[in-house]
């Protein structure tokens, strides 16, 4: 199926994901409504859209789709199925997959952390500069003002006669 994807969304009643995509071969917009079954306020996010994503009748046409996004839009249905505003869900949302740099990655356990990566890699991929852009440079010098006094640290002044 050659078919690009233009939106993705979720209905709340009854439950389902919508996909808008361009038929390439005809030229023409579709919708295409999947059915969310057995998602309650207790499911995991991630899990039911790796289902769907890897669900042989929706493979095709959710290839375009990312996974994270997929994530999201459980995410919106479980917090209405949670009975929380759409602007709570958000805020959580919002929450949930932005990286605090205050915050110690090596008390996390691995699922977490790996979900941390997962979003640190996304943002890393967005904002890099690719050969292609209209802003790329090749070999960027900058010098760095020493204004202020460098800090010595301990550990490497001491000599290597006390070892």
């Amino acid at each position: 199926m050659m078919c690009t994807a233009k939106k993705c969304g979720v209905r709340f009643q009854p439950p389902a994901i919508i996909l808008i995509y361009e038929n390439e071969m005809k030229g023409k917009n579709r919708q295409r409504i999947m059915p969310v079954r057995n998602f309650s306020k207790f499911s995991d996010c991630g899990r039911a859209a790796e289902q769907l994503k890897n669900n042989p009748r929706h493979k095709g046409y959710l290839e375009q789709v990312s996974l994270r996004q997929l994530e999201k839009l459980f995410s919106f249905l479980r917090g209405y199925l949670l009975g929380q505003s759409l602007a709570e869900t958000m805020e959580q949302i919002q929450r949930e997959t932005t990286i605090d740099p205050e915050e110690d990655l090596n008390k996390l356990d691995d699922k977490e952390l790996a979900k941390r990566k997962s979003i640190m890699d996304e943002l890393f991929e967005k904002n890099q500069k690719k050969k292609d852009d209209p802003n790329f440079v090749y070999d960027i010098e900058v010098d760095f003002p020493q204004d202020e006094q460098l800090q010595s640290c301990g550990w490497d002044t001491e000599s290597a006669d006390e070892f």
